[in-house]
């Protein structure tokens, strides 16, 4: 059996006006979350497992210029909960999660994987917080005006 590597990746999907976007849970009905996966690899880079977990969870393809995705600097060590443990190697009870946010244009095509997950949803940003059933996802959520700039609810203008 391979096991996952405790090491993942946390994109928070959110708009100009900080809506941001939960997935549901497939195998756990109820839980509500932003975009999450670990490295396949101890080598791979963070910011390729988020652009790949990006585009495996939602098919949003974060190119770099008009969709792309800022590192946070920021990572989190939290305790696996215990239904998920037999996922990683036998003692591992630790992952250390790495911050990420991604600005869509609220019209963006989401594509979920059914065997991941069941729907999603758009909230305002503190709506989003309130639903996540993982902590360090609702502080990343409640975050995200603080780190992006942005105000809710006052989008920035387009320029042409």
């Amino acid at each position: 059996m391979t096991y996952k590597i405790p090491v993942s990746v946390l994109v928070v999907i959110h708009t100009a006006d900080l809506d941001v976007l939960l997935i549901e849970r497939a195998g756990q009905p109820g839980f509500w979350q932003s975009v999450t996966g670990s490295i396949d690899a101890v080598d791979e880079p963070l910011l390729q497992a988020a652009t790949r977990e990006l585009f495996e969870e939602t098919g949003i393809v974060a190119d770099g210029q008009q969709i792309a995705l800022l590192d946070w600097q920021l990572s989190n060590i939290y305790e696996i909960y215990p239904v998920w443990r037999h996922r990683y190697a036998p003692g591992v009870v630790h992952n250390t999660e790495h911050v990420f946010s991604v600005r869509v244009p609220r019209d963006c095509v989401v594509t979920v994987n059914p065997r991941e997950h069941l729907r999603y949803t758009w909230l305002p940003y503190l709506a989003a917080a309130d639903q996540c059933f993982s902590s360090s996802n609702a502080e990343a959520i409640l975050q995200l005006p603080a780190i992006t700039g942005l105000n809710p609810g006052l989008a920035p203008q387009e320029s042409t």
